[in-house]
């Protein structure tokens, strides 16, 4: 076995390293004093950042979650390594050679810890791959950079290289590098076939552009593939499969690259593939990063408030997908993983269904960047792409549209941003901002009950087949008038004749129960209103069973007048506000008309609304100079 590392050097090391430098390697660090520094801490999820990094006395600590330690430890941590591992790391980092208490030879290279002969492996792979793109034999794989606009600097710059075609040609250059078989295995550049009894390893990467992968310190821990050639009968794109080192969920390609741009603009951008992220740092978005093979997931945005410092403060994180069917479901799964940033997310869509690749070799690097400068607000998005899923031309269309994106809405946490977007998807529906309001509400109390949602009117749930009615929340002020216009038309029917019934015939509803009474009045109609009992009564008997007894108590309400006189005035002021929320309601579905119009293109049309709304207007006034 090898020796001790001799204490002496130990002490060394640990004098000689910049804490703050290592640390820079994995969290972002701002001033925080004289002399200290705070970030996100690595060790657990936090918003606001406590972990503390002071570089005179070499050591760290987390006031959140009281770790702590020095830069040995910090390394011991983040890479999953022994001691003796985070100590030789340390010491080639700053170009010490260490001594051993066996004499000084130090353990031999195959004793050396496994991570490090993993990470030492694909270095020398690194390199080998990258010469082989300079070859003959590369010829196809440097004409398929060069046909996207990579020249043989932006090759060097990423490190692109090349897998020869033969199954050994890796292999046999790792071996000769002292590497055996067993370590070659564990790193996923080789595969194994052959019989049980005579399995033998080849090269997992033949004949293909290849990529290094990196992790956030700059050390390679994998690689991406492309196929060139038809004959290979692989995948368009082959990636290492999960080692030790490389685990997909918590790669990010061109983190390496990207990091100290992420943590100087304050921005992420998380694109399809790796040529995707080379167009975008050479077009001069130099915060592009890539996923590998898996969608943009929890791990990934450990990674990246890391480095955003999302701490509340600000930052962007821009997702950009293509604009057909799969480019929005893989912006909606990003959506439901917003919640997790502090930071404000965006997505941004080319409706062409260019990449941002195939946008920079057809429109320059311009595009690119306007690509990126055109993002929309990832709430905005999502709930677009519900609307769009339903004729806003109908009042059954636009219903279920709210239906659909209220929950969208009712999902955001930021106690500034949902009201925002409540108005915004009232305007966009051409809806009452009362109403799309009491939507979200509920979304987000069925949300918080584990959409169990309020309580019925009976104590019995009906048949699955029938409507189910939640009882209206008195608080609702749109619902609080509904209430009393159906009180008044149930106990005193006299004052909805001649053209206040036509008007109360035509009003809409929003609150389901409500709604359902009042198509009982409609189905009803006068006849029976000069005997209340029958009105009634006939009323019970068209609602479903489960607002009988609504009816019951919206009959039976007291309303507040004490004279004949003053009961006449408040039931014609009832109405009165009634029919001017309708008239708001049209006014709202013919704004909302108005706004998706293209004046231009339908001249006419825009004058017809504009003459509705001014007409509307003058009902209104009039309505409230009656009153």
């Amino acid at each position: 076995m090898a020796g001790l590392i001799k204490r002496e050097d130990i002490d060394e090391v640990r004098q000689r390293t910049d804490i703050k430098e290592v640390v820079d390697g994995y969290v972002t660090l701002k001033g925080a004093g004289l002399g200290s520094f705070k970030g996100l801490c690595p060790f657990h999820d936090e918003r606001s950042p406590s972990f503390t990094v002071r570089p005179q006395v070499g050591r760290y600590h987390c006031f959140g979650c009281g770790e702590d330690g020095d830069a040995i430890s910090f390394v011991q941590k983040m890479d999953h390594s022994s001691f003796h591992e985070a100590v030789e790391k340390l010491a080639a980092r700053i170009g010490y050679e260490l001594r051993y208490e066996d004499g000084g030879t130090g353990p031999s290279r195959e004793e050396v810890g496994k991570r490090q002969r993993l990470l030492d492996a694909h270095k020398i792979a690194d390199e080998f791959f990258r010469a082989q793109l300079l070859t003959p034999g590369a010829a196809e794989g440097r004409n398929f950079l060069d046909g996207r606009g990579f020249d043989r600097a932006a090759a060097e710059h990423f490190g692109v290289g090349y897998a020869p075609q033969g199954w050994d040609g890796l292999l046999k250059h790792l071996r000769g590098r002292g590497f055996t078989d067993a370590e070659l295995k564990l790193t996923g550049m080789f595969s194994v076939g052959g019989p049980e009894n005579q399995q033998r390893i080849y090269d997992r990467f033949r004949g293909r552009l290849i990529w290094p992968i990196r992790d956030i310190a700059g050390d390679t821990i994998g690689f991406g593939a492309r196929k060139l050639f038809e004959d290979d009968q692989g995948p368009k794109y082959l990636n290492t499969p999960e080692t030790t080192l490389y685990k997909k969920s918590q790669v990010l390609y061109g983190i390496d690259l990207a990091k100290r741009n992420i943590a100087k603009e304050r921005q992420l951008v998380v694109v399809e593939g790796y040529t995707d992220v080379m167009a975008c740092h050479l077009a001069g978005v130099a915060t592009a990063v890539a996923t590998c093979g898996t969608a943009f997931g929890t791990e990934h945005i450990k990674v990246a408030r890391r480095l955003l410092s999302d701490d509340g403060s600000g930052g962007e994180v821009i997702f950009t997908f293509d604009g057909d069917a799969a480019g929005q479901k893989a912006a909606l799964r990003a959506f439901e993983e917003d919640q997790r940033f502090q930071a404000q997310t965006y997505v941004a869509v080319e409706p062409s269904g260019a990449d941002p690749c195939d946008l920079r070799q057809l429109k320059g690097d311009s595009a690119v960047r306007d690509l990126i400068s055109s993002r929309k607000p990832l709430f905005e998005f999502a709930i677009k792409a519900s609307l769009r899923r339903h004729n806003l031309d109908t009042v059954e269309g636009r219903v279920a549209a709210l239906r659909e994106a209220a929950p969208v809405v009712a999902q955001i946490r930021d106690s500034a941003a949902r009201p925002g977007y409540t108005r915004e998807l009232a305007g966009w529906l051409g809806m009452p901002i009362e109403e799309v309001s009491r939507f979200v509400g509920g979304a987000a109390k069925r949300a918080a009950a584990g959409g169990s949602g309020e309580q019925s009117t009976t104590a019995a749930a009906p048949p699955s087949s029938s409507p189910v009615f939640h009882r209206p929340d008195p608080r609702d002020p749109v619902a609080g008038m509904e209430r009393q216009a159906l009180e008044v038309a149930l106990q005193d029917p006299a004052v909805l004749g001649g053209v206040s019934w036509e008007r109360f015939e035509a009003s809409h509803f929003a609150t389901p129960a409500y709604s359902a009474v009042h198509a009982a009045i409609r189905a009803t109609g006068l006849a029976h209103a000069a005997d209340p009992v029958a009105w009634v009564e006939q009323i019970r008997q068209e609602v479903p069973e489960p607002l009988r007894s609504l009816v019951s108590e919206l009959a039976v309400t007291p309303l507040p007048a004490s004279t004949p006189e003053a009961m006449q005035r408040y039931c014609r002021d009832i109405l009165a506000r009634l029919f001017e929320l309708q008239i708001t309601r049209i006014k709202a579905d013919k704004m909302g008309q108005l706004q998706r119009l293209d004046a231009g293109a339908n001249p006419e049309e825009f004058q017809r609304l504009n003459r509705e709304l001014m007409q509307l207007e003058m009902e209104r006034r009039a309505l409230r100079s009656d009153g």
